[in-house]
């Protein structure tokens, strides 16, 4: 039963927004890729234009209701549910922008595609390469992730190493902010000092600041010419070394340069057997190189130059013949997550840290780990941006319901080890719900406050989003 102030609220949305703009409230919106959280709500709409985000918010503004931003669904830290709020609140607002999709228009001689916060990814990349250019943000969720979700979450993926996180891909952005004003910074300008950037500070705010209703994204020329290759390495030192002497030969036409452990391929050998790989038994380190180059120059001499320069590092490797045999060899790359949920993890990490210490992490990491027992970490992720996954399983045979006693222990030891290495407990995936304790634990302190500051400034009832990033403060 909803209670009496859900309920007016309620009525009042059905006399200012259409039917469509009421879907079913299915399990969808409740629950969260990786089962941490249950939602809660006492509506789900789904409004298809600013001035109708803007109407809401202006209503639950007035009535003090919790609204909880939902795009695709595929963030990993629980940012887009809210199990619950106070005593005595009203059950929250859920505000889906899934019909709000438009492409609302190109400008291919100025690089740019004005797109709305419901475009999926696919959607926007495809946009892109109508007018022959690329939106270079990828990732594994692409078919499901909302750019509005992708922006308020700073996402990364395979190619930050030349064209940077999500916040460099936008020039500007329209949101609603938590009172229902419009803030209209949708701009194509690569210049624009007109005192402070709120595109940036709404870029990564995931839902708390405003509710980023539209974008202005940075197109790129497409390569007109792009390899693939998966080599293998002694250790991750040697990848690292290989990526410098990669830079050396290749610069900017380096698109991506992704590390994988052996533990990930056999991971995969035993969850996904029909995935063929290149080799019969999974090195203990390679590492998935993505090339895109453009002025005549082509991706076999590049190779071959790196061959050359490099033979004292490359063990082994395939290089893809054909686009398929380019899909394949990223499917390992990208599947290696889905591994993961299918064995089991006990605790999965997603940091990031200065280059140089990369090698270092991964060796200290093991001897930590060891501490707990006869653990098993699968690391792979963004070597090319510092950017690590490392995820901590059971014992080959064991379940995870014999570890939950020792997940914090062992997230906390993970987590420590980035921070004393000047790295950062969250690299991609955001702060969410999940990391909250991490940001009050490992964050600067001045930076804390300041964002305590910005939030109560912007969102003084505390309606948007309660409880992710900082600790909810609502009603």
């Amino acid at each position: 039963m909803l209670n009496s102030v859900t309920a007016q609220f309620t009525a009042q949305l059905q006399q200012i927004l259409p039917a469509a703009a009421f879907p079913d409230l299915s399990d969808k919106y409740l629950t969260e890729p990786r089962g941490r959280y249950y939602g809660s709500a006492g509506l789900l709409v789904a409004p298809d234009s600013t001035e109708q985000v803007s109407q809401i918010m202006q209503a639950a503004a007035q009535a003090w209701i919790a609204v909880v931003p939902y795009g695709g669904g595929t963030g990993l830290v629980g940012g887009q549910i809210l199990p619950s709020v106070e005593d005595g609140a009203p059950a929250p607002l859920i505000l889906s922008l899934e019909r709000m999709r438009r492409i609302r228009a190109s400008y291919p001689d100025e690089n740019v595609l004005v797109v709305e916060a419901g475009a999926v990814l696919a959607e926007v990349q495809a946009a892109a390469a109508q007018v022959n250019r690329l939106f270079p943000l990828s990732l594994a969720s692409e078919g499901t992730a909302q750019i509005g979700g992708l922006l308020a979450t700073n996402a990364g993926g395979v190619n930050v190493l030349r064209y940077g996180m999500a916040r460099d891909q936008v020039l500007g952005i329209e949101a609603v902010m938590a009172d229902g004003q419009i803030f209209n910074g949708l701009k194509r300008l690569r210049k624009d000092n007109t005192g402070y950037d709120l595109r940036h500070l709404l870029i990564g705010s995931e839902g708390t600041l405003g509710i980023i209703t539209a974008a202005s994204l940075k197109l790129a020329p497409r390569p007109s010419a792009e390899g693939t290759a998966l080599l293998t390495v002694q250790n991750p030192r040697a990848a690292l070394e290989l990526l410098g002497r990669t830079k050396e030969i290749m610069g900017e036409g380096i698109s991506a340069f992704e590390i994988i452990s052996a533990r990930g391929l056999q991971f995969l050998a035993e969850t996904f057997p029909q995935m063929r790989q290149p080799w019969p038994e999974p090195p203990e380190w390679s590492v998935l190189l993505q090339l895109g180059l453009s002025g005549g120059l082509e991706p076999e001499q590049a190779f071959e130059t790196l061959f050359e320069r490099a033979s004292d590092l490359i063990l082994d490797g395939v290089i893809a013949q054909s686009q398929q045999q380019a899909r394949d060899l990223w499917a390992l790359r990208e599947t290696i997550p889905l591994a993961n949920k299918a064995i089991g993890a006990i605790c999965s990490s997603d940091i990031s840290l200065p280059l140089s210490e990369v090698p270092g992490f991964i060796e200290t990491a093991t001897l930590r780990i060891a501490k707990f027992g006869a653990l098993r970490a699968n690391c792979f992720g963004h070597l090319g941006d510092g950017n690590l996954h490392y995820n901590i399983f059971p014992p080959a045979g064991g379940r995870v319901t014999d570890h939950v006693d020792i997940r914090e222990d062992l997230q906390q030891e993970v987590h420590r080890l980035a921070h004393e290495l000047g790295g950062s407990v969250s690299a991609e995936h955001g702060v969410g719900r999940l990391k909250v304790n991490d940001i009050a634990t490992f964050c600067d302190p001045v930076k804390l406050q300041l964002m305590r500051q910005i939030k109560e400034t912007l969102d003084p009832q505390g309606i948007l989003n309660p409880g992710a990033v900082l600790p909810q403060k609502f009603g």
